[in-house]
């Protein structure tokens, strides 16, 4: 697959009704209603009995597990899933390619209650990604049965990461990050975590024209309760996906068309065989580091110091009324010379407070603020 055609396809396919973080069972119901070729079931009810669906596309011999949303609050993929939804429901030869070859099992939102309130956790306040051993939640278990059910011979573990991850130690986001999880402690490279190797380092390859250097890789320490360490314990290659941030992209519907390639793009890998001994290349790609602020205004004078300090921004999702906001904390006052800002605002020396000129205070919410008597909106 090609780059420019996974992007002219995006542009054919994207779900116009999907927008922006807030997606629920109730965004994607009228979805599922029009979709008219895939196998549609309802696997079981959350906590508080929403229901949890998954779709079945294609006849062929490679069987692929999906799912987005085990967290609440991580959205982007399953935006992009349905964008890929749209594009099996057409006669394009790209579609059909894949749908010979393959037999996608997608769960679009595992958790619909963490959707609702848009949370990481479910209704009862677990982390789903961490009951893959207990199994205390219904929603891990339908999970777990839709494993032994479909014994896939590959797993895409759908999720989203907040904006501070940076590729490497760099001034580069990490846009998308990937992981092939550890199945032990020892962290074997098994024939399967080294596939699951091959095609995330096939997925790097691609969008490095379109992000260089904005691709991450997630640490493989090993923790069985993980979902993903636990499939790839079972001996099947399994990929995590993360979903980051993109310039001035909060609504995440940039980085929904990059997850809609690199989706599309391991599938394909899938159909190409994959050679675990092409493996190493995936460890070209950089560790994640934690380098990023939302905002950073430097060089500010406080009234109650002589010396410059960097002031962090770090904007805290909040959901009202069924609508998201990004309500801007004060993360840090210190020198912050090792860290980037998504935006940086220099104050030249000036002093920062707020709109009553008050102080900034650490762990405030802040909106705007004072800067030479100008007023700066730290909205995104």
């Amino acid at each position: 697959m090609k780059l420019d055609l996974l992007n002219t396809l995006y542009t054919e396919v994207k779900t116009p009704e999907l927008h922006g973080r807030y997606i629920t069972n109730s965004h994607i119901e009228p979805c599922l209603d029009k979709l008219l070729k895939p196998i549609k079931k309802t696997l079981g009810y959350s906590v508080e009995n929403r229901p949890i669906y998954s779709l079945t596309y294609g006849h062929g011999a490679i069987k692929v597990l999906l799912w987005s949303q085990m967290h609440g609050n991580e959205s982007t993929s399953t935006k992009a899933l349905f964008d890929c939804f749209n594009l099996f429901e057409s006669d394009n030869k790209t579609a059909k390619r894949l749908l010979e070859h393959c037999t996608l099992v997608v769960i679009p939102i595992l958790n619909p209650d963490g959707a609702e309130r848009y949370t990481r956790l479910n209704a009862n306040l677990v982390d789903l990604n961490r009951d893959a051993q207990d199994l205390t939640q219904p929603e891990s278990e339908i999970l777990r049965q839709a494993y032994y059910i479909e014994k896939p011979d590959y797993c895409f573990n759908l999720h989203g990461q907040r904006t501070l991850f940076s590729a490497g130690e760099t001034n580069h986001v990490a846009t998308l990050s990937f992981l092939s999880p550890a199945q032990d402690s020892e962290r074997t490279l098994t024939a399967n975590r080294k596939a699951a190797m091959v095609i995330i380092a096939e997925i790097n390859r691609l969008l490095q024209d379109e992000i260089p250097n904005g691709i991450g890789r997630y640490d493989d320490g090993f923790n069985l309760n993980c979902v993903g360490d636990t499939f790839q314990n079972f001996g099947v290659p399994t990929l995590l996906y993360e979903a980051g941030h993109y310039a001035n992209d909060y609504d995440r519907e940039e980085v929904r068309r990059l997850m809609f390639i690199a989706i599309l793009k391991g599938l394909d890998v899938l159909i190409d065989n994959v050679e675990p001994e092409n493996y190493k290349s995936y460890f070209s790609i950089p560790e994640n580091g934690k380098l990023f602020n939302d905002i950073i205004i430097r060089n500010v004078k406080r009234s109650d110091m002589g010396e410059l300090v960097d002031v962090a921004i770090q904007y805290k999702e909040v959901l009202i009324s069924s609508e998201l906001r990004f309500v801007p904390v004060v993360d840090a006052i210190t020198e912050l010379s090792p860290k980037f800002g998504h935006k940086e605002i220099d104050a030249n020396g000036s002093t920062v407070t707020t709109l009553d000129h008050s102080d900034l205070i650490l762990g405030s919410e802040i909106v705007f603020v004072m800067i030479d008597n100008e007023e700066i909106s730290l909205k995104p």
